[in-house]
Parts: structure tokens; sequence; C-alpha cells
């Protein structure tokens, strides 16, 4: 039996600028591209700090966890990328408000860039 793969778009969170959709949905799981604080209506990157830029990035995500037909209660895995470590604290407030209090694993790392120069990315992995 062929397995199902279906993509997942919305115009609530920035088009592909590259080779990669929006998300996928496998076998009863929703995997999320990597989403940066982009303005899904310009393309830009949101003004501000990590606040912001975090609170932009779950919009986006949100977006494409509600185009999949599910929603942040049912993610059971994130990874999220900064640029710099020091912006744990402020990240975590932002990211903590949109998770909820049954949070999924999760795995944060620093590195050493992330596109167009923003300071947050995070992907995540939901049951649909």
């Amino acid at each position: 039996m062929a397995e199902e793969r279906r993509t997942v778009a919305t115009a609530g969170a920035p088009a592909a600028i590259g080779p990669y959709t929006q998300g996928i949905i496998a076998n009863g799981f929703l995997f999320t591209a990597g989403q940066i604080p982009l303005d899904p209506a310009t393309m830009d990157i949101v003004p501000g700090g990590i606040s912001e830029q975090t609170e932009r990035v779950m919009q986006n995500l949100q977006a494409v966890l509600e185009a999949a037909g599910t929603s942040f209660d049912r993610v059971v895995k994130t990874t999220c990328f900064l640029s710099d470590l020091t912006n744990f604290a402020g990240f975590n407030e932002v990211y903590g408000r949109y998770i909820g209090a049954n949070p999924p694993g999760r795995s944060t790392v620093q590195v050493a860039a992330l596109p167009k120069g923003s300071l947050v990315e995070v992907e995540c992995i939901a049951l649909v």
C-alpha cells in the first residue's frame, strides 16, 4: 500500500522560498518546515528583538498547524534554533504562551546563523 503524503500550504504563513513546503502530512503526522519571523504579507523579517520575532514565528507555525487541521495542543515535538542562547528567556516566554500547559518534547540549540539574519526558527511535528 502506498504511503499517503499530502502537502500543506496556507497564505497565513510565509510562502516557501526554496524547494520545500510549509508542511507535509504523512501517516497521521504533520511535519512543518522551520518557520522564521517573516511577515507573510511582506516576506520581510518583522522588526524588533527576540520577543517580537518569536511571536511571528509562532503565528506562522499556528497558521500551518490550522491549515493541516491541527493545533499546538497536538504538537508532539519541536526543534528550536536560536542565533544566540542568551535570548533563551525571551524566546521561552513567548513560546510557552503558544505551547500551553502540556508541552511537547523540545530541542533548543544555538546555531551560527539563520536565514535572513533572523534570531529564531522553530519547526514542529504534530498529530493530525
